[in-house]
């Protein structure tokens, strides 16, 4: 007996089963809801549980299913594992269908409750961090530098800030400046520097500093750099080993992208991902760094154009990444 010939262009039951696979998991309401929830952030399993409101045996078999349909995967955080969306697979014959769907799904406004649960869970994240630095009144704790003290990055981060095309009179902001290390560097580049900071024990510190240096064109403010607030927009902003203790990391980006004028840059220096998982409680970090690809697309989200880059390797097993973004348009 012999097999019947393949039509051209027939699919064959492996690109049947991805289809089947794909629309099991988008056929329910939930699931669809966790792939809007995820569209710029990562959960864990029992985040995403009281997002939803559901038990976390029941979210775990949702994400199960949309796991095997390749539309989230999972990054391990230590001990925890967060799910986030996935990117269409290029070499998949519907990879269009997946990417049409997320796009139709970012389309769809979040209901009130559901961006209310959401900013719960970013708050609880938060809270974390902030408890954490509160019980440091005399400044950033010393266990910080066991991770990258920031003289071993400060040249690489000059070069960087000086290779930009910066107006004359330009401003900048630095999100999280600890005790102002990096203030009188930036105040003999800068025409002003507004040094913004939630931590009041921190920006007590940087205030210290900046008396102490005579930066007369320094203005710290006690300030959540995410929250609206009515500052100029800046030519530059820098923020430090600041975004692994932020709630919303994607989020971050786009608060920060806001802040700037057409043609300013965002530069950022940052972990690459890692398993060093005590760094939780011994330096307060809610991300195991970050990765490469990540950074970038949340920054492109923001409508931030990725610019120069530089990773550096640390004795310690630590990298760091320092990376450059401009936001687009003329000044």
């Amino acid at each position: 007996m012999t097999s019947s010939p393949t039509l051209p262009g027939a699919l064959d039951d492996s690109a049947t089963e991805q289809l089947a696979a794909f629309c099991k998991a988008t056929g329910d309401k939930l699931r669809l809801d966790i792939l809007r929830v995820l569209r710029s952030d990562s959960f864990g399993v029992l985040e995403l549980a009281q997002i939803f409101g559901i038990r976390q045996s029941g979210m775990s078999h949702h994400l199960k299913v949309l796991a095997n349909a390749g539309l989230v995967c999972t990054r391990r955080e230590g001990n925890s594992i967060f799910y986030r969306r996935s990117l269409a697979d290029a070499s998949s014959h519907w990879r269009h269908l997946h990417e049409q769907l997320l796009s139709d799904l970012d389309a769809l406004p979040l209901d009130a409750p559901m961006a209310q649960a959401i900013a719960e869970v970013h708050g609880q994240r938060g809270e974390i961090s902030r408890q954490f630095f509160a019980r440091f009144a005399d400044g950033t704790p010393a266990q910080q530098d066991l991770i990258a003290h920031f003289g071993l990055y400060r040249e690489p981060l000059l070069d960087l800030i000086d290779s930009l095309a910066l107006p004359a009179n330009a401003l900048v902001i630095e999100v999280g400046p600890g005790e102002g290390g990096f203030l009188p560097d930036l105040a003999s580049r800068f025409d002003r520097v507004l040094a913004l900071d939630n931590a009041p024990a921190m920006l007590e510190r940087a205030q210290q500093q900046c008396a102490e240096a005579g930066l007369g064109n320094v203005d710290c403010l006690l300030a959540d750099a995410l929250q609206p607030l009515q500052l100029p927009a800046a030519d530059c902003l820098v923020c430090n080993m600041v975004l692994h203790h932020m709630p919303a990391p994607a989020e971050a980006l786009q608060r920060f992208a806001e802040r700037l004028k057409p043609g300013g840059s965002l530069v950022l220096t940052e972990l690459c991902s890692h398993d060093q998982s005590w760094v939780r409680d011994t330096c307060g970090d809610l991300w195991l760094g970050f990765d490469q690809d990540d950074l970038a697309r949340w920054a492109s989200n923001a409508g931030l154009i990725a610019g120069g880059s530089l990773y550096m390797g640390l004795r310690n097993g630590f990298q760091i990444q320092l990376q450059q973004f401009a936001k687009g348009g003329d000044r």
